[in-house]
């Protein structure tokens, strides 16, 4: 048992776990580098301690001062929220070594699953299908070539440790393998410390769906629904929704199976997620997520369930208070992830400072943020800066929701990805639910602004060079529909009546 629990994370995944612990009747700790000391998640909490300066390297990646920080202020678990420590087995380890609570799976299961060959190999014991391809080590890219050569080219080098895209080399011909495998190995060993590399089959054109998962400590397991992730950039996942277009029952149900026999076979408990691609009617093994997925919120609309919240009671020893057949599915969800990168030139990093923030609301429309005004965005930390997500009755209906909501989404002072996700949202294919991991390959012009976008750059920098110069109230310009506009802000569709 325990009644405190320590955060080791940050910006929005932080505060929610701090909201989720308060509902709880737990107390919580955040922790926060120099650079975060006056972030919301910092003074949302009980209590906040300083760890270290802004590189994650002397801070948040500090597994043994967290577990210090957690013991002295009198924390009995540690939650992980998502990146960082959070799928890192040694530090699940190290923190119950402490003689405290690690809120996610056991140890031995994030070993399990952590290892894509290990994982590879226990799936197909469980009857998981996995895709075609090794089942060990690639010793150099004279083995990958072999490999390669059996299951015919496109093929995929894949880091052993890796995930969120790091190590992945897409290799079209023998020629290219070579030094597609020594930039695999490089990033591998530069981002997870360990340069293996493995070969699969690449398919081309499949679409990213998961299964969420929720486990307790008696065995009992159920999947609470898919989650359409297709939309990536650089195998970095930008919007999800729940359920997923035009997916037929039958394969929906083969892989909730699929997802808990590959959940049992590593004893999980508490959250986690297990990754398919699907192409032709076929689904595919693609690894388990070991820990709470940044698109969680998708699945808590249509299910009404809590999941961070059930991470934290089957931490504390709670059962399932519910069984699969009790799992019911309402409406649509659709999720934005709003970051500080300016999609028109290449989602180049942006930083700054926060100047003003106004968030939508209304019915179902949720925001999960990291951020307040008066924030400072540096280089140090991943660019999310917070989620949109809304849920609705139908797709169609979440779908102009959420233009709704990007519209009333106002940050000023950094460029962010809200213009790229209403371009999204207005384009044929994805109303329709025409879907694949090379969606955006196949519409460059997302990337890029539209006219009108670029019109009312143009109105609102004449508007401020105007009023700027001290020359009268500026005249009426009207914006692409028609409307006035008389006042202009940062957002996708900057102007008021």
């Amino acid at each position: 048992m325990f009644d405190t629990v320590l955060v080791a994370n940050r910006g929005e995944i932080a505060v929610r776990i701090v909201r989720a612990c308060r509902e709880l009747g737990l107390a919580s700790v955040a922790v926060y580098s120099d650079v975060d000391r006056l972030s919301p998640h910092v003074l949302e909490a009980d209590r906040a301690v300083g760890i270290g300066p802004a590189p994650s390297s002397e801070s948040y990646l500090r597994g043994d001062h967290l577990i210090e920080v957690a013991r002295s202020a009198g924390a009995g678990a540690i939650h992980p929220g998502y990146g960082f420590l959070a799928e890192q087995a040694s530090f699940a380890a190290d923190v119950e070594k402490a003689g405290l609570v690690f809120i996610g799976p056991s140890p031995e299961s994030m070993r399990a699953m952590g290892d894509k060959i290990a994982a590879r190999l226990r799936m197909a014991e469980a009857g998981v299908p996995i895709i075609p391809g090794s089942l060990e080590r690639a010793a150099g890219p004279e083995e990958a070539a072999r490999t390669a050569h059996e299951l015919g080219f496109p093929i995929l080098l894949k880091a052993v440790a890796g995930g969120g895209g790091k190590g992945m080399r897409v290799v079209s011909d023998a020629d290219a393998l070579p030094p597609a495998f020594e930039a695999a190995s490089r990033e591998a060993e530069a981002s997870f410390g360990d340069g293996s590399v493995y070969v699969e089959k690449y398919l081309a054109r499949p679409r990213h769906i998961e299964i969420q998962l929720l486990g307790d400590q008696s065995g009992a397991v159920v999947q609470l629904g898919e989650r359409e992730c297709s939309i990536q950039r650089r195998h970095q996942k930008l919007i999800e929704e729940s359920p997923a277009p035009l997916l037929e029952r039958a394969d929906r149900d083969a892989m909730g199976v699929a997802a808990v026999q590959a959940a049992r076979a590593v004893d999980y408990r508490g959250a986690g997620t297990v990754e398919f691609l699907y192409e032709d009617g076929e689904f595919y093994f693609l690894e388990m997520n070991t820990r709470l997925q940044v698109e969680h919120p998708v699945t808590e609309l249509v299910t009404g369930l809590d999941l961070v919240q059930w991470q934290i009671r089957v931490a504390l020893g709670e059962s399932l208070d519910f069984c699969q057949e009790d799992v019911s599915f309402s409406g649509h969800a659709i999720e934005c992830r709003i970051t500080s990168e300016d999609p028109d030139r290449g989602f180049l990093p942006a930083t700054g400072r926060i100047d003003h923030l106004e968030v939508p609301s209304g019915p179902g429309v949720r925001w999960d943020g990291g951020i307040r005004t008066g924030s400072e965005i540096g280089p140090h930390y991943d660019p999310l800066l917070g989620k949109l997500i809304v849920h609705a009755g139908s797709r169609t209906a979440a779908i102009a929701r959420m233009k709704r909501a990007l519209g009333e989404l106002v940050i000023h002072g950094v460029e962010t990805s809200v213009s790229f996700h209403l371009r999204v949202m207005e384009e044929e294919d994805f109303g329709r639910g025409h879907l694949t991991i090379a969606y955006l390959d196949d519409h460059p012009e997302l990337l890029q602004p539209s006219a009108g976008e670029t019109r009312l750059l143009a109105v609102a920098a004449a508007m401020l060079e105007h009023e700027g110069s001290g020359r009268g109230s500026p005249t009426r310009i009207d914006g692409p529909d028609g409307r006035g506009l008389s006042t202009w802000r940062s957002s996708v569709w900057p102007w008021q009546t």
